[in-house]
């Protein structure tokens, strides 16, 4: 799932706290946004193996 709020790509720099907004660019700067959602998983999980396998005898 896309999130729809995304954070300025330049607020360390440019403000004092990260700006939020749903367009491309920053309305305060005019810096490139980017998505404020971390990843839903990492790729290199040591235990997702695990979690699946438990997932699959829960079913």
């Amino acid at each position: 799932m896309k999130s729809d709020i995304r954070v300025c790509s330049a607020w360390r720099e440019a403000h004092d706290s990260p700006v939020y907004t749903l367009s491309g660019t920053c309305p305060d700067c005019g810096a490139e946004t980017a998505n404020s959602a971390p990843a839903p998983f990492d790729p290199n999980d040591p235990y997702g193996e695990y979690r699946r396998a438990l997932k699959r005898r829960r079913r």
